[in-house]
């Protein structure tokens, strides 16, 4: 029913609509035609770091229903160990509540496990309660604390 694929930069403009489709969104992404330099330069990036996957969710007509980033990241605590982050997850509003998010996430921890992670993570704007339910209910746990500073 959904297929799971790596981002073209023909999706852009829809993963845009994507993000700023809540009130945090609305806020801090730019919805624009011609799509926004900064978002090409940023999706040129991601393309080009074996680290870094920006993925989408399709329906049947491969129209993008979905979207998340996926970051690699090698350290050096827990012996070396590489762990997934897990960022930028939307769901159309259309599709929310109907299983696609859930397949997403497992999807993405797939990638994880492929790719030798032994931990993901993910935050979520303290806001989006509901997000953060969804989370709790596919295994996740608030077990640190996020901070974040602007720049």
């Amino acid at each position: 029913m959904y297929s799971f694929r790596l981002a073209r930069k023909s999706d852009l403009a829809e993963i845009v609509r994507l993000l700023a489709d809540d009130d945090l969104g609305s806020a801090r992404e730019v919805v624009s035609d011609p799509i926004d330099a900064r978002y090409l330069s940023a999706f040129a990036a991601i393309e080009a770091d074996a680290n870094q996957m920006l993925a989408v969710a399709s329906d049947a007509d491969d129209q993008v229903v979905g979207c998340l980033h996926l970051s690699f990241i090698p350290g050096l605590s827990r012996a070396g160990m590489w762990r997934g982050q897990i960022e930028s997850v939307r769901i159309a509003r259309d599709f929310r509540g109907s299983g696609l998010g859930s397949e997403f996430i497992e999807w993405a921890i797939a990638q994880c496990v492929e790719r030798g992670c032994g931990i993901v993570q993910l935050t979520s704007d303290k806001a989006r309660t509901d997000s953060i339910r969804f989370y709790e209910k596919l295994g996740f746990l608030a077990s640190h604390e996020g901070l974040k500073r602007s720049l």
